[in-house]
């Protein structure tokens, strides 16, 4: 990659005080001690001087920065990394385009013009961006090795170093630690660290084995991210899941609110590196997304048009279901939270409580400009102290409730009206600048006032340019990235390649699997299957990621077990079975699908929200209808059937389960740890972070746009609220039931 930042650093150790590490600024000595000279002012000055609670430093910094330069420290936005650049979020990457730090040892990759999800952009080169912008947050997207991750931060620092005043580049990642697709805007990098199931299985782990394993994922995380100098996490998920509809299902922890709340009771000191707070060998995390975003109007999300309501119609659940973890999360300091785009439905929402039992006031505007619920619920009476970090998009994209808003308006309703500290989305250096500019040239005595706002909540002033930026600075400050932001990249490889975590992790996604069903076929041990053939098969949503994994399974079954090409000479068929339904930033057509299918014909909806009459075929899983006819076959001659299920979303089992002789469910689960399971390597234990609905059902919307089964509450409670038409003589109506009688519901899951 170049030069090497690493390369050059110089390291200065104070005996029982800070470390401090730096290319191009002074150190100054004092007492014996060292100190980075990071406002330019050439003496121990309060900022410079690390004895000093990060508070008071930051609060000292904000007196020294220039107008521009706080205002800069207000946005937040994706950042290239030339050839690791993820092209789904912006321009082709090659080899040409490789951050490298050229003769003079500037960092610059070249400008950036084009369109992203967010918005059009023209961006500069990242010397222009952290030198003559002054933009200090970045979003990195992509995947890079851990060796070149922490050479190219290296970079960004030594840059950020040369100007008159230093603040450190933070840069902030979606969580890089669990395996799955690679969605952007979700969990952006998957590999390069030590790799976990995902998110519900490590709920479906913890569930079977207990809360060590989100202790051991903590302690893998905050090491390996220290040591590569990324020192802030957009992560993790706090949502309780409600509707299972909803396409964000994979990246909760689940539908059970009291676990959610114990997991990140667990996460966050160790990720963080004390119960009291980010310490200088932690990792700063923004929970997400308040006041909870698993209750979706059904299953639609406030990425686009359709989705842009958060549905309360359950007296009482949003503080009996939503709340609980972010509770947990202000209990034990998170650094940030984020508030999620939608808005509250009122007009569709019953009686909902705050804090002291009273009626919470729901105004119609997104999370993230609603003052009531960010500084009065979040910060007054839940005892949030950190920083609010909105959503990606609030001011040009997913502007829901703010709509009649120009974007400086948008500012600063969002900044000096709700309390939001970085916002999230392009780099709106001017806009926050305009936004500024009208608290001070008398804009609004020529221009009107949007009705509903007054001028005051719609512009910045220099009180609340100063309160949200110095609460990023005191993030900076607490995690001694001032002082000391430089890391080793060989220390960061080898950190990411420690065999102890990638053997936990492991050791995770064995204990992710859950036994949902087994009449004796398994475990299919080499005894069981001396002498007998297995079929093995892998079924996706597209075809040729169904034969690529096809060729997987057999490569690996094969090694082991006798193989057949034939179904019907097979005495063992095992079946890999990953459906997928919808996409992360567009509405499906209709309702999103979770039956296991093939050209299913379902009903469109109209942009209310409401089903139509028009129809139009969904597919789940390409294939579906072989998984029976592999089944018969199979059995025609008395052999048995083993079906894996991938849950990404809770999926209806009716066109899977019957055909199964054992079922077993994983959460992006390794295939060989699954197949540990299935052969009897590994004694199952994990149990089901999730209710699993029955069929279409009790998912039914009316002509009105309710469902059957209320959006807001999590599955293993819908029963006390569905219809006594739909239950069955145990008073059950929601989860499924199968052959053998068991409900797949919360907490299930079976052994040897």
């Amino acid at each position: 990659m170049g030069k090497k930042a690493s390369d050059s650093f110089r390291v200065y150790h104070n005996e029982n005080g800070a470390t401090v590490s730096t290319v191009a600024r002074n150190i100054l000595e004092q007492d014996g001690k060292y100190f980075k000279d990071i406002d330019g002012s050439g003496e121990v000055s309060a900022v410079n001087d690390w004895r000093l609670p990060p508070e008071t430093r930051a609060a000292a910094y904000v007196k020294v920065l220039s107008r521009k330069e706080k205002i800069a420290q207000l946005f937040i936005s994706d950042w290239r990394m030339g050839k690791f650049q993820n092209a789904k979020s912006g321009a082709e990457a090659d080899d040409e385009k490789q951050v490298v730090l050229d003769e003079s040892g500037t960092l610059d990759e070249g400008e950036f013009h084009g369109r992203t999800i967010f918005g059009d952009q023209h961006l500069p080169g990242t010397s222009t961006l952290l030198k003559e912008w002054f933009s200090r947050h970045l979003i990195l997207r992509a995947n890079p090795p851990a060796e070149d991750l922490a050479d190219y931060l290296n970079q960004l620092q030594k840059v950020a170093e040369e100007c008159a005043h230093f603040i450190p580049v933070e840069v902030v990642s979606n969580s890089r630690n669990e395996n799955g697709e690679v969605v952007y805007g979700m969990n952006d990098a998957a590999g390069v660290f030590p790799t976990w199931p995902g998110t519900l299985g490590i709920a479906a782990a913890v569930k079977g084995d207990g809360l060590h394993i989100a202790d051991e994922f903590a302690d893998c995380i905050r090491d390996c991210w220290n040591a590569a100098g990324l020192r802030k996490g957009y992560m993790y998920m706090a949502d309780t899941m409600t509707d299972p509809r909803w396409q964000r299902t994979f990246g909760t922890f689940g539908e059970d609110t009291q676990l959610i709340c114990d997991i990140f009771r667990h996460l966050i000191p160790r990720i963080q590196g004390s119960a009291d707070g980010v310490t200088e060998d932690g990792v700063a995390m923004t929970v997400k997304h308040f006041p909870g975003g698993g209750a979706r109007e059904n299953g639609f999300d406030p990425h686009y048009q359709m989705g842009q309501w958060n549905v309360y119609q359950t007296e009482g659940s949003l503080q009996k279901y939503h709340l609980p973890a972010f509770q947990a999360a202000v209990d034990c300091r998170a650094a940030s939270i984020m508030p999620y785009y939608a808005k509250p439905a009122k007009e569709k929402s019953a009686p909902q409580q705050d804090k002291d039992g009273k009626p919470l006031d729901f105004l119609p505007y997104g999370f993230a400009f609603n003052k009531p619920l960010i500084d009065g619920l979040l910060r007054k009476q839940m005892g949030f102290a950190g920083y609010i970090n909105s959503d990606t998009g609030i001011l040009h994209n997913m502007d829901w409730g703010v709509e009649m808003l120009d974007v400086p308006e948008r500012i600063g309703f969002a900044v000096t009206n709700s309390g939001v500290d970085l916002i999230s989305g392009l780099f709106d250096n001017d806009a926050g600048l305009e936004a500024y500019e009208r608290s001070q040239n008398g804009y609004y005595d020529t221009h009107p006032v949007p009705e509903g706002f007054t001028k005051e909540e719609l512009v910045l002033t220099d009180e609340s340019i100063d309160r949200a930026v110095t609460r990023t600075l005191t993030e900076l400050f607490r995690l001694g990235m001032f002082d000391n932001p430089y890391r080793d990249a060989k220390a960061a490889a080898k950190t990411a390649g420690k065999p102890a975590y990638w053997d936990q992790a492991m050791d995770a996604h064995r204990k992710s699997v859950v036994l949902l069903k087994n009449d004796g076929t398994l475990p299919l041990t080499p005894e069981k299957c001396a002498g007998k053939t297995v079929y093995a098969e892998a079924f996706a949503k597209e075809e040729r990621d169904a034969a690529a994994a096809t060729a997987a399974l057999r490569e690996a079954l094969g090694k082991e077990r006798t193989l057949t090409d034939d179904p019907a000479k097979a005495d063992y068929a095992v079946l890999f079975v990953s459906p997928s339904s919808g996409a992360y930033f567009s509405a499906t057509p209709g309702f999103l699908e979770l039956d296991i299918c093939d050209g299913k014909v379902v009903h469109d909806v109209d942009n209310q929200g409401r089903p139509k009459a028009e129809t139009h075929k969904e597919t789940t899983l390409s294939g579906a209808s072989r998984i029976a006819e592999i089944a018969k076959a199979v059995r025609g001659r008395g052999g048995k059937v083993v079906i894996h299920v991938n849950f990404t979303l809770a999926w209806e089992l009716g066109n899977v389960e019957p055909y199964a002789d054992a079922l077993t469910a994983g959460f992006d689960t390794y295939q060989q740890a699954v197949w540990d399971v299935l052969c009897g390597r590994f004694a199952p234990v994990g149990k089901l972070p999730i209710t699993l609905p029955r069929g279409d059902a009790v998912l039914e919307v009316n002509a009105q746009g309710v469902c059957v089964s209320p959006n807001d509450v999590p599955g293993y409670d819908k029963d006390a609220y569905m219809p006594d038409s739909l239950k069955d003589e145990n008073g059950k109506a929601y989860a499924y039931r199968d052959a053998a009688g068991n409900y797949y519901e919360l907490n299930f899951g079976l052994s040897y």
